[in-house]
C-alpha cells in the first residue's frame, strides 16, 4: 500500500459565472448612455418628394445635411411661416453656409475631405428661389457634391 495518491491529471476549476449578469448590465448601461440616437432636432417641416431612381449614401459621416422648409408649429411664433434654412440645430441664412461646411470638414479626416457630400432635404412646398440661393452659396463655398434627398416612389400595379 502506498502512502501517496496518484494524481488524476490536471483538472482546472470551473469558471464562476456569478458576476456575468453584472458585467452584461454594465455594458448595456454604458451603450445606452453613450449612444446618440439623433443629431439634430427638425425645426422645419420636410416632406421630401418621391423618386423612382434612388441611390443610398454609403458613408453617412461624410454627409452634411441642410434642411429647407417651413418652421414646425413649435417654432412658428419665433421664425414665422416663410421657408427657412436649418443648419444643424438652428435656423440660418445662406451667409452661414460656408462656416457650417468648414466646421463639418474639420471633423472629417483630411484624406476624406474631398468626398464630403451636402444632402439637401427640401420640403415639397418650398419654391426654387430659396433652393437656388442655397445652391449658389454652396457653389461659392466650393461644395460641388450635392445630393437631393427623396422617398422611394410607390410602384403601381398594372
Amino acid at each position: 500500500m502506498s502512502k501517496f495518491k496518484k494524481k488524476q491529471g490536471n483538472v482546472t476549476p470551473g469558471i464562476s459565472t456569478a458576476s456575468l449578469p453584472d458585467i452584461v448590465f454594465m455594458l448595456l448601461f454604458f451603450f445606452m448612455v453613450v449612444t446618440k440616437m439623433r443629431d439634430t432636432e427638425l425645426m422645419v417641416k420636410v416632406i421630401t418628394p418621391q423618386a423612382s431612381e434612388l441611390t443610398k449614401l454609403e458613408k453617412k459621416t461624410l454627409v452634411n445635411f441642410i434642411f429647407i422648409g417651413r418652421p414646425t408649429e413649435k417654432f412658428k411664433a419665433k421664425a414665422g411661416t416663410k421657408p427657412r434654412i436649418q443648419l444643424a440645430d438652428k435656423f440660418a441664412t445662406t451667409d452661414d453656409i460656408p462656416l457650417f461646411l468648414e466646421k463639418h470638414k474639420i471633423s472629417v479626416p483630411e484624406s476624406q475631405r474631398q468626398s464630403v457630400i451636402t444632402s439637401l432635404k427640401i420640403d415639397n412646398d418650398v419654391t426654387m428661389g430659396v433652393v437656388g440661393d442655397v445652391k449658389t452659396a454652396l457653389r461659392k463655398a466650393g461644395q460641388l457634391k450635392i445630393n437631393y434627398s427623396a422617398k422611394q416612389r410607390e410602384r403601381t400595379k398594372g
